[in-house]
């Protein structure tokens, strides 16, 4: 099975910067898409962004122009560089790792002060 190990996630104030980091092992070959996805308190989980193994990606209209997802093929790692982020942005991040199967890293949290 995938493992997805996440990283990168803090406090910040409004207007600031994060970036998150997922590192997947085993069984990398398998996977065609990774991806970032998150929940906010009392909401459900929605997608944030994803890339493909060819490099195709997909942003939740809330994040264009502010966040940036990128892959590392070699150390199967995918990032989301997080650009004027929001209080409305605070949520737990979960990375995804899409293969036969949905893969889920065990979440970390963003928390955006006003």
């Amino acid at each position: 099975q995938v493992q997805l190990v996440e990283s990168g996630g803090g406090l910040v104030q409004a207007g600031g910067s994060l970036r998150l980091s997922c590192a997947a092992s085993r069984m990398t070959f398998s996977i065609n898409a990774m991806g970032w996805y998150r929940r906010a308190p009392g909401k459900q989980r929605e997608l944030v962004a994803t890339v493909t193994n060819r490099g195709t990606t997909t942003y939740a209209d809330s994040v264009k122009g502010r966040f940036t997802i990128s892959r590392d093929n070699a150390k199967n790692t995918v990032y989301l560089q997080m650009n004027s982020l929001k209080p409305e942005d605070t949520a737990i991040y979960y990375c995804n790792a899409r293969s036969v199967m949905d893969y889920w890293g065990q979440g970390t949290q963003v928390t955006v002060s006003s």
